[in-house]
């Protein structure tokens, strides 16, 4: 399927989804689930048109943006740094190892007290959930990958005579960069999550507290809005880590997802040669028989 095709698909999958949710709510219909609370595609369409055409909604964008790109920004310095080192070093490992672990399984939208009664401002305090939400699968991606590098490499810097540093600039941090961009995939996405909520709470601004605020009023188009809102920034900034982890891992090897052909029959007219010949009935006719036969 060529790539046009694909596009093709995906814009009519999500043309089916659109016409089914305009079907079930223009229509009332009430089977198990009431979609006749839900807002038609027409009126989140309208609600949308509006709120674009006001500042509101830019300074909101904004304001969740920044939020976000700064947390994340911390997030992947810090997690890249941090699981580097408790990879590589056992002293590390034995310091901070046991105080992640720990703080590890907390939700970082638990840590929102945490975080009014440790920073002087909202703002900083939404920042800082945001970076603890995407530290800890950055830092456990990394992690993983660092140990799995093959000692090999290691040991052929050295025996050319390079040292600490540049083991880690030649073979670590190349070989880790495709666990690294996993995990900041996966922590982008958590970071989205994490910084509506903490607007919900203790935001003044942003996508989630807009969409909150329009719950309280019982505007749900507006609810709807900042729902889509939040799907498509993450999708975008999800895309964007996709993309420059692609850029900078091009020196991997790409699996293209072509179908293998069949092969095609041999003509019955056809006589062996008396090579091949001998070659069959040297080779056993099953592979379990060609696999006793090597390890004889």
């Amino acid at each position: 399927m060529n790539r046009s095709a694909r596009y093709t698909l995906r814009i009519a999958s999500l043309t089916v989804a659109l016409g089914l949710w305009q079907l079930l709510t223009s229509r009332d219909i009430d089977l198990w689930l009431r979609f006749s609370q839900f807002p038609t595609v027409t009126d989140v369409a309208h609600t949308f048109a509006d709120r674009l055409a006001g500042p509101d909604y830019w300074t909101d964008l904004t304001d969740s943006l920044t939020r976000i790109l700064t947390g994340f920004l911390l997030a992947a310095v810090l997690g890249v740094a941090t699981g580097v080192l408790v990879a590589r070093s056992r002293l590390a490992e034995d310091l901070l190892g046991p105080v992640l672990e720990v703080i590890r399984p907390i939700p970082a939208i638990a840590l929102v007290p945490v975080a009014i009664l440790l920073f002087p401002s909202n703002e900083q305090g939404i920042v800082f959930i945001t970076c603890a939400a995407a530290f800890f699968p950055v830092l456990v991606s990394t992690r993983h990958a660092v140990r799995a590098l093959t000692p090999v490499w290691e040991e052929a810097v050295r025996t050319m005579g390079g040292g600490r540093w540049r083991v880690l600039g030649s073979v670590v941090l190349p070989g880790a960069l495709p666990g690294v961009f996993g995990g900041l995939s996966v922590g982008i996405g958590v970071s989205w999550i994490c910084v509506i909520s903490a607007e919900m709470i203790s935001g003044q601004y942003g996508v989630g507290y807009r969409t909150w605020q329009d719950y309280t009023v019982v505007d749900y188009p507006g609810v709807f809005v900042g729902m889509v809102s939040i799907g498509v920034l993450g999708w975008l900034t999800s895309t964007a880590v996709e993309l420059l982890g692609r850029r900078l891992t091009r020196w991997l090897p790409r699996t293209a997802h072509v179908p293998a052909a069949r092969p095609k029959p041999a003509p019955a007219s056809a006589a062996p040669s008396p090579a091949r010949a001998a070659v069959r009935e040297d080779t056993p006719a099953h592979p379990e028989e060609a696999r006793d036969e090597h390890l004889v």
